[in-house]
Parts: C-alpha cells; sequence; structure tokens
C-alpha cells in the first residue's frame, strides 16, 4: 500500500553552516492544485496510512511492544538499540535509534493524517467520500498519537498540518488530560464519520470504536493502578470503565461483521487477511519492491536452522511450509512454560518441531532449535525473504478481552474470557472473583491470548508491573519504566522541547 505521490516532509529540518533557516517547507500540495478529485484525496490518505509500513516504524510494534517484557529476548549479536530496550538500559533510552525512529514516523503519519483533515472538507465531491477519507484520517491521527503518549507521556501536539518550519517547534502537551482529550475527540469523529466497510490495510468505524475502547481502558486502568502521569489525570476511574464497555460493547454485540474465529490457525492465516477477527491490519504484500511494501515479520520470530525450509504441523496431518529465520526476537523460557500443557494457544500456536517435506522430524527444542517460536507470521508462499505477515494492530479478540476487564466478573465478562479459554482448549475461569482478581486474571489471558501481537509491554505498564514482571526493570521506579524520555534528537531540532 505505497501511494505513489512524492512528498517532501520538512518536519524536524535542521540545516546546517550558513544555509538560510527561514527556507520554507516545500513539496506540499495546496488546495489549489491537489484534492480536486476523490482519488486525489484518496491518494493522499494512503499515503498517511504508508507511513506505517516504514520499516523503522513497523518492526517497533514489537521492538517496544515485546522484546522490553517477559516475551521475548533479543539474539544475543543483535543491534546495540535492541539490547538497551530489553535490557532497561534507560540512560541510553534518549539516544536509542529505535524510539528516535519510533517518534519521527509517529509524527509523520499525523502529518499526512493533518493534510487530509484540513483539505479534504472543503473538497468538491460527495459528501460520502470525503466523511470516508476525513474519518480515516482523524483514526490514524488518533492511532498515532496513542501510540505516542502510551510511549513518552507529554508529547508535543500538532493538530494541523505543518507547513512551515516554524509549525515544527511545539511544546509538550500540558499533561496527559490534553493528549487524551484529542485522541479521544478524534476517535469520535472517526465514529460519526466511518461505517463499517472492513477493507484491507485501512480502518472503519468498528476500527475507531475498538481504538476508543482501548483507549478508554488505558486511562481507568493505568490511574486506577496509580501510573505516574496518569494518575494525576481528571478523569473518574469508574466512567472510564464503563466508556470502554460501551464502546468495546459496540464492537461485540452490535455488529456482525466482525467476530470470533473458533479456528486459531485461520486466525493467523496469511491467506485469509479478511478473517472475521482482523479489524485493522497493515497491508504488506510479498510482490512489493521494497520492504514496508513487503513484510519480514517472520524472519524475526523464526530462529535460524540450518539454513533450511522449514515444515510446521497443522496438527491434521497436513504440513506448512516456511523459511527458517533470524532468531532476533526469541521466546523467554519461563514465558513459554506460563502457558497450560493442554494450551492450543501453546500446542498449536508455538512450534518446538519442525519437519521435512516428507513428515519426518528435522529439529526439535531443545537441540537445534534455539527457542520454541510464534507461528503467528508465516507465509507459505514467501519469495527469498519477501512475505505477506502483517502485524495484528487491532484484533477482535483483543477488543473481547477489553469488554471483560471493563466490566468485571459479570456474566458479560466471563463469556467473553470463557469462550476464549474454551477456544483454547481451558475449562472456565474460576468463578465468583473479586473485581480485581477478575482483571489481574484477564490480564493473564491477554498475556497468553495476545502473545507476540506487541500489546504485552503496554498491559505492564497500565497495571504499573513492569518492575514486578520484567526482571531487567527490577531495580527501576514507576517513573522510569512509565514513560521512555523524548529522543534528543527531538530536543535538538524542537525548541519548544528545551
Amino acid at each position: 500500500m505505497k501511494a505513489r505521490i512524492i512528498f517532501v516532509l520538512l518536519f524536524g529540518l535542521l540545516i546546517a553552516g550558513s544555509c538560510d533557516l527561514q527556507e520554507q517547507p516545500y513539496g506540499f500540495y495546496s488546495a489549489d492544485n491537489f484534492y480536486k478529485t476523490p482519488n486525489d484525496a484518496r491518494s493522499s490518505l494512503l499515503y498517511a496510512y504508508d507511513a506505517l509500513t516504514y520499516l523503522e516504524y513497523s518492526r517497533t510494534v514489537f521492538y517496544l511492544g515485546d522484546l522490553p517484557t517477559d516475551e521475548v529476548s533479543p539474539k544475543s549479536d543483535e543491534g546495540a538499540d535492541a539490547q538497551q530496550l530489553s535490557n532497561w538500559k534507560v540512560n541510553s533510552f534518549k539516544t536509542n535509534h529505535l524510539l528516535e525512529n519510533f517518534f519521527h514516523y509517529a509524527y509523520i503519519a499525523i502529518n499526512r493524517a493533518n493534510a487530509v483533515i484540513k483539505h479534504v472538507p472543503d473538497a468538491k465531491f460527495d459528501q460520502a467520500d470525503k466523511d470516508k477519507f476525513v474519518g480515516e484520517a482523524y483514526f490514524l491521527r488518533a492511532f498515532n498519537y496513542f501510540n505516542l503518549v502510551r510511549n513518552f507521556g507529554k508529547v508535543p501536539m500538532h493538530k494541523s498540518v505543518v507547513q512551515t518550519l516554524d509549525e515544527t517547534t511545539a511544546p509538550p502537551a500540558k499533561n496527559l488530560d490534553e493528549v487524551y482529550s484529542l485522541i479521544i475527540s478524534d476517535c469520535k469523529e472517526a465514529i460519526k464519520r466511518l461505517k463499517i466497510d472492513p477493507m484491507l490495510g485501512r480502518t472503519d468505524k468498528v476500527a475507531a470504536q475498538s481504538l476508543l475502547a482501548k483507549v478508554y481502558l488505558t486511562i481507568a486502568s493505568a490511574k486506577e493502578h496509580n501510573v505516574p502521569l496518569y494518575k494525576d489525570m481528571s478523569e473518574d476511574v469508574n466512567k472510564m470503565y464503563d466508556k470502554s464497555a460501551q464502546y468495546a460493547r459496540d464492537v461485540v454485540e452490535k455488529q456482525s461483521q466482525y467476530h470470533f474465529d473458533d479456528n486459531l490457525l485461520h486466525i493467523y492465516d496469511v491467506d485469509s487477511p479478511h478473517a472475521p477477527e482482523n479489524i485493522f491490519l497493515m497491508s504488506m504484500d510479498r510482490s512489493g519492491e521494497s520492504e514496508g511494501d513487503y513484510s519480514k515479520i517472520g524472519k524475526l520470530f523464526i530462529p535460524y536452522v540450518d539454513g533450511a525450509t522449514l515444515y510446521l504441523s497443522d496438527h491434521d496431518g497436513t504440513f506448512t511450509k516456511t523459511h527458517d529465520g533470524w532468531s532476533v526476537l526469541q521466546t523467554n523460557t519461563p514465558f513459554y512454560n506460563s502457558f497450560g500443557s493442554s494450551d492450543k494457544r501453546k500446542t498449536q500456536l508455538m512450534v518446538d518441531t519442525v519437519y521435512t517435506a516428507d513428515g519426518n522430524v528435522s529439529a526439535t527444542y531443545p537441540g537445534s532449535i534455539l527457542y520454541p517460536f510464534s507461528r503467528k507470521y508465516v507465509d507459505p508462499h514467501f519469495i527469498g525473504d519477501k512475505e505477506s505477515t502483517k502485524p495484528f494492530l487491532i484484533r477482535y479478540s483483543d477488543i473481547a478481552l477489553v469488554l471483560a476487564e471493563a466490566v468485571g466478573p459479570t456474566q458479560e465478562g466471563y463469556k467473553q474470557v470463557n469462550y476464549i479459554r474454551n477456544r483454547a482448549g481451558l475449562g472456565n475461569l474460576q468463578p465468583n472473583m473479586s473485581k480485581a482478581d477478575f482483571r489481574k486474571a484477564v490480564l493473564r489471558e491477554r498475556k497468553w491470548e495476545l502473545a507476540f501481537e506487541g500489546n504485552r509491554l503496554y498491559d505492564l505498564k497500565r497495571f504499573n508491573m513492569v518492575t514486578d514482571m520484567v526482571p531487567e526493570a527490577s531495580s527501576l521506579s514507576d517513573k522510569q519504566v512509565a514513560f521512555y524520555p523524548i529522543p534528543q534528537t527531538e530536543i535538538d531540532l524542537n525548541q519548544g522541547l528545551q
């Protein structure tokens, strides 16, 4: 999903030496020469989506969401930036390139969304088309600010498109209320404008409702657990839980386009991107010309096994082909062992044995396979290193668990958790739990259900449990693990942050 439009975004421009610092950014299409037709607006919107697929941004779904947790550790010779994140070397975070890129590309995505929000409403074409394009842009702005605030806290607020150098120097938000107010407002605008209309790599009304449910749950649980900055927010915890339940209920109970998939392997079938659980996926295809157009996500999780083609059991007498990988994100043994022995999310979605093409055992863990690995990102039709595997940005089961956590140990809450447990081959959750114990049980279920999907760190953060669950962070303060510092390069470029 690469829009073939050449824009030059001079966001954060630094011009050295005797160059004129008053040079204006160029390459922006103005309302006079663009946004004339639906195709113009669609191209601009796709350009905003395109920022998500940049290699430096898309991989941080896992480098930030999974790597600094109890799920995975990097291979021993992985780069210094990944090692710093995994080992919680907080003194290096300001100069960590993974964090720099994440911050930078999030704002590129926001700026591109802002361009759509600014220009499309005044275009002279059908209102239904304008509502769809602008609604998706509001979602993208909210989505990227949600990623930023969960990682960096009080971030700079850009509510309009950056068109001059002066406009790049926004100060940080006064508090988290300011950031979340924009996110919530944007989600509601998206919900108002969008319809239920699944499209691969794009969003619709259900995606916006899902995001808003996650936003309210994050505020509620983080404030309830006294997470720094969140505990100072003005929002009422119980009202936030109620609103989270309201929007999660819209997804789980008030539409039929998206729903549970009773086949775990089918959820992650690369040939079924329109499977009923997939509310929001990135769009990547092995036929693309450059990484970002195509994916290499599987390579991150799959271990190196003698450079061989591997075959994975489908548990029905058939096998799925895949390449071996780079052993980058290696499953931690305690995390693997935390699954119940009969949990299908372990027996079907984690691999400890690979086979030859004729079905004979080729390698096992422990042994030639260095660690049991996830098969959520497997493409049997790979072309060299090129895959069509995609990050699962919002999944139906995630929102069902959001609903359960928000409503607590009610019949409604137990229903959602127990479906997910039963699908995994497990019995029902213990009945008659207290609200606090039930929500901790839902957190554990999220740990197993959403493993390797980039959610774990944010769940631990909002429960204020990073130091309890991640040994490398055990000596740090709540403040140190709540947010990363804004990258030094951004501080150097933005006078408003100094």
